[in-house]
């Protein structure tokens, strides 16, 4: 294995992923790389769910409390959780045997929004650090560290932790060396300062991390992919949710509110997601820029095309055909894609500074413009807030997306009352789906409940919409937004109880 560790001190702690392991202990808070199945630790925490599963095998207690950037990969969170090695974990889960224990209540979840992570750990109110375990690209002389294919809040936890364990993994393109942007200006307050990025190019930091030798108890050498996990191909809904938003921004650049090459773009992950990156391929919009979370395959088309100048992003969530395309051409790409921290990248801050239009994903969204994007039925967790909190409060435009009915039209996504709320309406401006889009700016609530039915309801439940909407006009103790308290759920307990929101 040649993965490169070119400083002495550090090649002489080279160890096998077990023996690594083994520096881990029953309890430890373990801050660990990794944002969307980018850049995350392979063969140390697999190592570790085996010494768990021996240990719980004879019959001793052992978990640990994981902290990451975001979601990681099976090898990671599943593998510990597989083991029922994660005590608490923080600050987003997409693994479903994680998800099924924190839905069962035996893992507890702190679901955070993602700029909030690093600031909270450093402010103490998140408690002491024991280990980071960081995957990078490779060791430099100097001891500094080439970062891998996300940056998350690694810089974070190699300068919290008591601990540090390495993983080099030689299957990061060493092309990616120069692509980051490790800013080290933030302070707690109350000497913090403004940060100096004013355009989603610009370069304020260093390209590597830094990392106090005298910390790292161990260096591991892999050789293992990402996770990279193939997009679906866009089906009629979300092209048809594509195509009302392209309208959209084509209408805002035509009456001057948005510039020819709009604002700085984000955009969650997904397939709707990616079906709108892919109608901007044939939209005039152009030189385009990004400054996202993370960049995914319909993003990387864009850039290849030109149509994209630059885009700025803390991760990659690539399919494998877009992970071979990007390894294959990385130095092409490498000016052109920025990787910070993602305190950075999705710093309020700077989304305002810079205008972002942002535009996530969502399970549903009720009359008002209320948005729910974390769990269904009000309890169940599904992933987690991730950066669109970050994103939407701060956007020039804050858009939300979904069809308008799930589990093949057993529920509607746009309800008389959202069964929990992550964004309130005074962050939602613009609400999307397969039958239309609901433009919410400056109204006022009666005003867009009446948009929301028009526009974004599936005609199998517009009448009952209709109709609720219509006795909470008479019936509401308030006029202000009309509500029926001990209505105004009954679609979600009517599905828990049949399986199905039709009445």
């Amino acid at each position: 294995m040649t993965a490169r560790i070119a400083n002495p001190a550090l090649a002489a702690r080279v160890m096998e992923a077990d023996a690594a392991a083994a520096l881990i202990e029953p309890g430890n808070v373990v801050g660990m790389s990794g944002f969307t199945g980018s850049g995350y630790p392979k063969a140390v925490p697999q190592a570790l769910a085996a010494r768990i599963e021996a240990a719980h095998a004879a019959g001793d207690p052992f978990s640990i409390k994981v902290w990451t950037g975001a979601s990681t990969g099976p090898e990671l969170d599943g593998a510990l959780a597989k083991a029922k090695g994660i005590d608490f974990r923080l600050p987003y889960n997409s693994d479903p045997i994680a998800r099924e224990q924190i839905n069962a209540g035996t893992m507890q979840y702190f679901d955070m929004h993602l700029s909030q992570v690093a600031p909270m750990a450093w402010e103490g109110f998140l408690g002491p650090l024991d280990v980071a375990l960081v995957e990078v690209t490779a060791i430099l002389p100097d001891g500094s560290l080439v970062p891998s294919s996300s940056v998350g809040n690694n810089k974070t936890w190699l300068d919290r932790a008591d601990k540090v364990i390495l993983e080099v993994n030689h299957w990061q393109n060493p092309a990616l060396e120069g692509m980051h942007d490790i800013y080290y200006g933030t302070a707690l307050p109350p000497n913090r300062v403004p940060i100096p990025l004013v355009r989603p190019d610009d370069r304020i930091g260093q390209p590597t991390l830094r990392c106090d030798p005298a910390k790292v108890i161990a260096v591991v050498k892999t050789d293992c992919p990402d996770r990279n996990l193939p997009f679906k191909a866009p089906d009629a809904a979300a092209k048809a949710i594509a195509a009302h938003l392209l309208d959209f921004l084509a209408q805002e650049v035509k009456v001057g509110r948005l510039p020819r090459s709009l604002l700085p773009l984000q955009s969650g992950v997904g397939n709707i997601a990616n079906a709108v990156l892919a109608g901007l391929a044939d939209c005039p919009f152009e030189p385009m820029t990004a400054y996202t979370e993370v960049l995914q395959d319909g993003m990387l088309d864009l850039l290849a095309s030109g149509k994209l100048r630059m885009a700025s992003a803390t991760a990659f969530s690539l399919s494998p055909e877009a992970a071979h395309a990007l390894n294959s051409d990385m130095a092409r790409f490498r000016d052109r894609i920025v990787l910070r921290p993602q305190e950075i990248s999705n710093h309020p801050e700077l989304i305002r500074r810079l205008g972002c239009i942002a535009m996530n994903g969502m399970i549903e969204a009720d009359i008002y413009g209320n948005v729910n994007s974390t769990q269904l039925m009000g309890s169940r967790i599904q992933n987690g807030i991730g950066g669109s909190g970050d994103f939407a409060r701060n956007a020039y435009i804050s858009i939300f997306m979904a069809p308008s009915t799930a589990k093949g039209g057993a529920i509607s996504t746009i309800v008389p009352q959202v069964s929990h709320v992550d964004h309130i309406d005074q962050d939602v401006q613009v609400i999307v789906t397969e039958q239309g889009l609901a433009d919410l700016r400056g109204l006022a609530p009666k005003q867009r409940a009446q948009v929301v039915i028009e526009k974004c309801v599936h005609p199998d439940y517009r009448a009952m919409l209709e109709e609720y909407y219509s006795r909470a006009l008479r019936d509401s103790y308030g006029k202000h937004s009309p509500s029926l308290l001990g209505q105004s759920l009954a679609w979600h307990e009517r599905f828990v109880r049949t399986g199905s929101m039709r009445g």
